[in-house]
């Protein structure tokens, strides 16, 4: 068990690391931090309701702040309704970090869905595995079993705060 539990330690240091960086990013997607602003000018189809043009360039709760003329000005750009053509803004992170914050949002039909199944067992056989490298009748073991439990306890007390 001890053998397992070290060489797949190391094979997974490297992924364990990606992981927790980039879930520490992941933390702070709702502000600014990291993102870049970026320009975008498209062309849609002429006389579009505000709902519509968020639809059609992917920015939920679009509201219109003016109307003026055929000028339709929201928070992030504007849209001509008359030629269709709409300019706004996006914040986005570098692509580098858009990509490895993928690792966190796959699902069953992303390729990274073998990875994050491999991680996730990885995972669980560290944790079962970790009861095998001491006796259990020692005090090491017996302490190991307290902070568990407190690991345990402190999860579920953040959890439902």
């Amino acid at each position: 068990m001890r053998i397992w539990h070290r060489y797949l330690g190391f094979f997974l240091a490297g992924i364990m690391a990606v992981y927790s960086i980039s879930g520490i990013i992941l933390i702070f997607r709702d502000t600014d931090f990291l993102k870049r602003e970026k320009t975008v000018e498209k062309k849609l189809a002429p006389n579009l309701t505000a709902e519509a043009v968020g639809k059609e360039i992917k920015i939920k709760e679009l509201k219109a702040e003016s109307i003026s003329g055929d000028t339709l000005k929201f928070k992030q750009g504007m849209y001509n309704k008359a030629t269709g053509q709409v300019t706004y803004t996006v914040k986005s992170m570098p692509f580098i970090i858009e990509k490895l914050n993928k690792l966190h949002k796959a699902n069953s039909k992303s390729p990274l869905f073998f990875l994050n199944i491999f991680f996730g067992v990885s995972l669980l056989f560290f944790v079962l595995s970790s009861f095998w490298m001491f006796m259990p009748k020692t005090t090491i073991f017996k302490k190991g079993l307290y902070f568990t439990l407190a690991g345990i306890i402190f999860t579920f007390i953040i959890l439902f705060l």
